[in-house]
C-alpha cells in the first residue's frame, strides 16, 4: 500500500456527508476502548497551573495495553484512529476558510443540511450554494495540512 499524496473530490464529498454518523462513533468506541470519551478540543492542548503538575493519565492506551488487545478491539482501535482523523480534518478546514459565508455554508453542510435547506435559509440559489461546496472542497484538496492530519500519525499533527 502506497503513500497517500492527495484526497480526493469524491472521498471529500464523503467525509463532509459522513461527519455526523463518524462523530457518534468515535463517542462510542472511545467508551468501548477507554471508558469516556475524549473531546476533539482537547487533542493536543497544553494544561497550564496545578494542572499541569498533576500526574494524569493518558487517554493512549500503553504498548502492553496493545499487545492485550484482541483482534475485535485491534481492529477497533485502527478504526477510531482513522476517523478520529477524517474528523479533525473536517474540522480544521474551518481554520482555511476565509469567508464568513463559506464557513456558515460549509458548517451546515456538515450538519447535513441539504443544498436546497441551505439556499432557503440563507436567501441564496441552489447553484450558488453547490458552486461554494465545490470551492470548499477544492481548497481542501490543495491544502497540505489537510492531507498531513489524514496521512500522519495523530500525535505528530496534533502534538
Amino acid at each position: 500500500m502506497g503513500k497517500i499524496t492527495e484526497i480526493t473530490t469524491e472521498a471529500i464529498n464523503d467525509m463532509i456527508r459522513d461527519y455526523r454518523w463518524m462523530k457518534v462513533e468515535i463517542k462510542r468506541l472511545q467508551n468501548i476502548l477507554f471508558g469516556e470519551s475524549i473531546p476533539m478540543r482537547n487533542w493536543g492542548v497544553a494544561k497550564y497551573g496545578d494542572e499541569a503538575a498533576m500526574p494524569g493519565g493518558s487517554s493512549i492506551k500503553s504498548r502492553a495495553e496493545l499487545e492485550q488487545m484482541d483482534i475485535r478491539e485491534e481492529k477497533q482501535y485502527e478504526r477510531l484512529i482513522r476517523l478520529e482523523r477524517r474528523v479533525y480534518a473536517l474540522e480544521y478546514v474551518f481554520q482555511i476558510l476565509e469567508s464568513e459565508l463559506y464557513k456558515t455554508i460549509y458548517d451546515l453542510l456538515l450538519d447535513g443540511m441539504t443544498y436546497r435547506y441551505i439556499s432557503t435559509h440563507l436567501a441564496l440559489s441552489k447553484d450558488y450554494v453547490q458552486s461554494v461546496k465545490k470551492d470548499i472542497v477544492v481548497q481542501i484538496r490543495q491544502n497540505r495540512q489537510i492531507l498531513d492530519i489524514m496521512t500522519k500519525p495523530i500525535d505528530v499533527v496534533m502534538g
